[in-house]
């Protein structure tokens, strides 16, 4: 039984990666424009490091910046995804990998980049998770390592995406938001307020965040003809 359960909340992991395991669904195809409308965003400018967020948790920002990911890796890019949420990190368990060693290490001077880095089952994604949860995830994230960390990640990669924490709970996706190119806000349908989504687009905007666009999570097939959409 116990066995039965732990292979269950596996399979619902697993389930977060649609863009792998149905790339012709409505909602991979939906990815998929997400990539391209970024693309052309940043047609006169770089985008090599994105970050996702949202204004509180359970919005989706994790498993959007995971199968954006993904979607990029089947572009052909070598892709780099960042568990940057030290405080509740999610991103091992969904490509169901150990937590023993990550970003953490790296800031704390413990192991390199090259050494944590973790190749997955999809072609051209590496991960890296969050490793041991610091004491001072702030601190870490505003340190030179960190910049020395993703200028080594640039060297190596053509985009890397940032899983963060949600803007209104912790200042963690604000100091990402200086160190990356571009900034994606999730929302969830019937979820996030409209106040809360405002107060998360002015926290970004008061560090001089570069906002690319919001995506809208969990639409109500009903109500309209896709799960997600993407605009500024």
């Amino acid at each position: 039984m116990v066995r039965r359960k732990k292979q269950s909340n596996i399979n619902n992991k697993m389930r977060h990666l649609i863009t792998k395991l149905n790339p012709r669904s409505v909602v991979s195809e939906q990815y998929r424009t997400i990539r391209t409308n970024l693309q052309f965003s940043s047609v006169d400018e770089e985008l090599q490091t994105i970050m996702v967020t949202s204004s509180g948790p359970s919005e989706g920002k994790s498993m959007t910046t995971a199968n954006l990911a993904i979607v990029y890796a089947q572009q052909g890019k070598k892709v780099l995804l960042v568990d940057g949420d030290l405080r509740k990190p999610t991103v091992h368990y969904t490509f169901r990998l150990d937590n023993l060693r990550g970003m953490s290490n790296v800031l704390f001077g413990e192991s390199s980049l090259t050494d944590t880095v973790v190749p997955t089952d999809v072609e051209n994604l590496d991960v890296i998770s969050c490793g041991p949860i610091p004491p001072n995830p702030s601190e870490l994230l505003a340190s030179k390592k960190m910049l020395q960390m993703v200028e080594e990640a640039r060297q190596a990669y053509d985009i890397i995406l940032f899983d963060t924490p949600p803007v209104l709970a912790v200042t963690d996706a604000q100091i990402l938001s200086n160190i990356c190119d571009g900034a994606i806000l999730v929302v969830r349908s019937k979820q996030t307020e409209i106040e809360a989504a405002q107060k998360s687009i002015e926290a970004l905007r008061s560090v001089n965040a570069k906002i690319l666009g919001t995506v809208l999570n969990g639409k109500d097939r009903k109500e309209a003809n896709y799960y997600y959409y993407y605009g500024n």
